[in-house]
């Protein structure tokens, strides 16, 4: 007999078409499991909450923040170890645990990382006085809506500080105020609309236009690095250096999850561990578009060819990503810094008083962080 799982994940070509085929490709091994997807902007997905998802989805595409709230709660399934945490790229793994517990496989693998066009620039800026130059005359974008304008800010205070923001306060006074100064110039060189774009916008402004040729700090897609993708093929490379390393970068991608009121959970595991294997990251998964977070998959030639270098091109930035505080309340603490963060940009607020602001919001986290 035939089970049928239901699933929820992003509306993407990355999020999307890898998953969906991936499912097909497991009913057609001979598994008697059958995946129906739903995909959700990303939006729609964040404005619902996991209790009410968790009660009508058996397998869900999360991001990894939303973990330690989940576990908490009881709302998601705990799940083997499958093949291991050395795994997953950088941290990918680590930040779907919880309590020395996974509640996600890292199926997928992002973070801040740069893009540009190797048709208008040959080879993209490796330091910051280099972007702002480039920047100066007229070819850089930057996505900074609220989320991705307080990403930023983690990945150059992350970066300069050498440590995770957020862990005892925000950051470092010296670290946050040469991060500001970097933003500022930034803001007041791009376009007036990046303020208003997310990592998705401004790839596709980069691969249809040949106005902009670099984008220092964005969320990376594989998919615009593939031939027909767009217009124009996008590369991606590793963040504007700090200290000499591209470090810092604030970890994204998305996890694998299963709901603990599926009433097929063995099966539900079963599938969501058989995606996160090897064989399935580097090959049907990524071939459909997906952006694996397995490490196999990025060190896989053929695949690291069919993405225009994606993966060798950005491979360090994931390495020396930071990670978020892991915090049942942290998704609440987020949504008021990124509020506040980008209305510190279009006021033009001093980075003592936007650290000062933070530092409140972010102080609670660190006590656990302590902790653990």
């Amino acid at each position: 007999m035939t089970v049928r799982l239901r699933g929820l994940t992003w509306d993407h070509e990355r999020g999307r078409n890898s998953i969906v085929a991936a499912s097909r490709a497991y009913t057609d091994a001979g598994h008697n499991v059958e995946v129906e997807w739903e995909a959700r902007s990303l939006q729609a997905f964040a404005d619902q909450d996991l209790e009410s998802l968790t009660q009508s989805y058996d397998l869900l595409v999360i991001d990894h923040p939303h973990i330690p709230h989940a576990a908490d709660a009881g709302l998601l399934a705990p799940l083997p170890d499958g093949e291991g945490s050395d795994a997953f790229v950088g941290r990918s793994d680590e930040s779907y645990r919880w309590q020395d517990a996974r509640y996600a496989f890292a199926i997928d693998a992002a973070a801040q990382v740069a893009a540009y066009r190797p048709d208008l620039l040959p080879e993209p800026p490796r330091t910051w006085p280099e972007v702002l130059d480039l920047a100066h005359a007229g070819a850089v974008l930057w996505p900074a809506k609220p989320i991705d304008a307080f990403a930023s800010v983690f990945t150059l205070a992350s970066g300069l500080q050498d440590a995770d923001a957020g862990r005892m306060g925000f950051a470092e006074p010296t670290a946050f105020a040469q991060a500001w100064d970097l933003l500022s110039r930034l803001r007041d060189l791009v376009p007036a609309e990046c303020l208003d774009e997310n990592p998705i916008q401004t790839a596709d402004r980069l691969s249809s236009s040949n106005r902009w040729a670099y984008a220092p700090l964005l969320y990376g897609y594989s998919n615009y690095a593939r031939t027909g993708f767009r217009e124009h093929r996008l590369r991606w490379a590793d963040i504007p250096d700090i200290a000499g390393q591209p470090r810092g970068s604030m970890l994204g991608g998305a996890g694998l999850a299963v709901s603990a009121r599926t009433t097929h959970r063995a099966e539900a595991v079963a599938f969501a561990a058989w995606v996160a294997t090897s064989e399935v990251q580097r090959g049907v998964y990524a071939q459909a578009g997906g952006q694996p977070g397995h490490v196999s998959a990025w060190t896989d030639a053929a695949l690291d060819e069919l993405t225009g270098g994606f993966f060798a091109g950005t491979r360090r930035t994931l390495d020396l990503a930071s990670l978020r505080p892991q915090h049942p309340e942290y998704m609440a603490v987020q949504d008021a810094a990124c509020e506040l963060v980008h209305r510190g940009l279009l006021n033009h607020a001093p980075a003592p008083e936007v650290l000062a602001d933070l530092d409140l919001l972010f102080a609670p986290l660190g006590a656990v962080h302590a902790r653990r």
